[in-house]
């Protein structure tokens, strides 16, 4: 029995429709699944290269930054990191629940990445580029003031996270030798990612669904909540990620009116030039 003849015509079609569908940019806004993730992976290792340079050799300077930002806070009577830490650690069926909001927070911002890719492509482009913003104005604050979190620097604190660290780094979040950078305490980006899900995740269903749109804003006021409790961020450093958020996304908006302004003029120089009445009536008496 003569095996099958394929069609080779049919597996050229096939082909075709997968690496248009891996390599093709998307309707509505989306691009190329591949050329994407690519990108991303790129800002992210980036990221993560500048991020752990910026605390090489800073632990005096972070200690002092932590110190006068200590001050100030009592000074305005929001210094409640070391009463909130103790309420975690009197109750202990409480601290697992903070250990693994703590440490699986980046499930939740590539999940919200991906659904707001697949669903709300629309709004894709603007989360997208919110997040690499984000990114890219935070590095110069970690290199310019380097800050000791309050696990490092206030007396009295338990670590959490080092003592019941879900991911086996617990003794690596003490070690300044372990290539992390410990002393980037001002913002709080783990309050700063956990607000940019929000952001998103309202952006992309405040339209359709504007009521269920709130419910976003829950994760990042969780996340709040457990960065004090924890000992990893003061009170003014979830202010500083709260600027941050905002200052990215007038950045984002501000470049996207501009680009949508030049489209329009391009667009309006690329029309033909009306013909003119007058010239109509010469050449018909002509």
């Amino acid at each position: 029995m003569s095996p099958p003849e394929v069609d080779t015509g049919q597996l050229s079609r096939l082909a075709a429709r997968a690496r248009s569908a891996v390599l093709a940019g998307r309707a509505g806004g989306r691009p190329a699944p591949l050329v994407e993730v690519a990108g991303l992976l790129l800002v992210i290792l980036t990221f993560s290269r500048l991020h752990a340079a910026a605390g090489k050799g800073v632990a005096a300077a972070a200690t002092a930054h932590a110190h006068t930002l200590q001050s100030v806070e009592r000074a305005l009577h929001l210094d409640i990191e070391l009463g909130a830490n103790r309420w975690l650690t009197g109750h202990p069926a409480l601290i697992m629940p903070a250990v693994y909001y703590y440490r699986l927070y980046y499930v939740v911002i590539v999940g919200v990445l991906v659904w707001v890719y697949v669903r709300h492509a629309e709004s894709y482009a603007k989360v997208r580029w919110t997040l690499v913003v984000m990114g890219l104005l935070v590095l110069p604050v970690f290199w310019a003031l380097p800050m000791s979190p309050p696990r490092l620097a206030l007396p009295g604190i338990t670590d959490i996270i080092a003592e019941y660290d879900i991911l086996g780094r617990g003794h690596a979040t003490r070690d300044v030798n372990s290539g992390l950078n410990l002393f980037s305490a001002m913002p709080s980006m783990h309050v700063g990612w956990s607000l940019w899900c929000g952001y998103a995740g309202w952006l992309a269903l405040r339209g359709s669904h504007p009521r269920l749109a709130l419910l976003p804003w829950a994760f990042p006021l969780g996340m709040a909540a457990v960065v004090l409790v924890t000992g990893n961020h003061y009170v003014l450093d979830i202010a500083g990620s709260v600027a941050l958020v905002g200052v990215s996304i007038a950045v984002v908006t501000a470049g996207g009116r501009l680009a949508g302004r030049r489209r329009s003029a391009a667009g309006r120089s690329r029309e033909p030039a009306p013909r003119h009445p007058a010239g109509d009536q010469d050449a018909h008496r002509g």
